[in-house]
Order: C-alpha cells, then sequence, then structure tokens
C-alpha cells in the first residue's frame, strides 16, 4: 500500500507561481512513476505532467514551458512547480502513483485557484 499526501495548493493571481508537493509513504520501494493529474468543475481528470523512476518526464501540451514536474527519490516526494499560471489552469490537482505490480494510487487532491 502507498499512501500520497498533497500540499501547496491555493489562490493565485494570474501570473503568479504556485508549488505543489506530494509526499509518498508506504511500501514506496514499489512505485514506478509519480504525476499529477487534475480535475476542473464539470470536466474530466486529466494527466497534467509524469516523472518516470529514472526521470523522465512527460507534461500536457497546455502546460508546457510553464510547468515543471520534479522528483527526490530519498524523500518520496514529487513536485510540481507552476509558473505563469492562467485562471484556466484553476482545477483540483491529484497526485498519482504507478506501482509495480501495477496498481493505481492517488492523493486527496489540493485546490489550485487562479483569479484574473
Amino acid at each position: 500500500q502507498v499512501q500520497l499526501e498533497e500540499s501547496g495548493g491555493g489562490l493565485v493571481q494570474a501570473g503568479g507561481s504556485l508549488r505543489l508537493s506530494c509526499a509518498a509513504s508506504g511500501s514506496t520501494f514499489s512505485i514506478g512513476s509519480m504525476g499529477w493529474h487534475r480535475q476542473a468543475p464539470g470536466m474530466q481528470r486529466e494527466s497534467v505532467a509524469t516523472i518516470s523512476s529514472g526521470g523522465r518526464t512527460n507534461y500536457a501540451d497546455s502546460v508546457k514551458g510553464r510547468f515543471t514536474v520534479s522528483r527526490d527519490s530519498a524523500k518520496n516526494t514529487v513536485y510540481l512547480q507552476m509558473n505563469s499560471l492562467k485562471p484556466e489552469d484553476t482545477a483540483v490537482y491529484y497526485c498519482h502513483a504507478i506501482t509495480i505490480p501495477l496498481r493505481n494510487y492517488w492523493g486527496q487532491g489540493t485546490q489550485v485557484t487562479v483569479s484574473s
């Protein structure tokens, strides 16, 4: 079992920055890739950024050049640095981990609100 706890959400003006953190606990040795998804009201949950155990990253086109995902394996923590935030980035952001054997884990979510 893996537990994920997010922190760092909040309210920010357009153009501002936020940094999200997600600390994993439990069977962290089994974690492969980690990342962030988001879900806006009335919308489907979408992948924002992922990072593999080897450090390979992937981003949604809508956040490329603005968001950076990173990972501290020693701390079992994944981060999402969000710069140049836009009102359309407003959503609940969820941390995600995939373990080996294959199983998906989710955090409880943290609200990010970007005002115009």
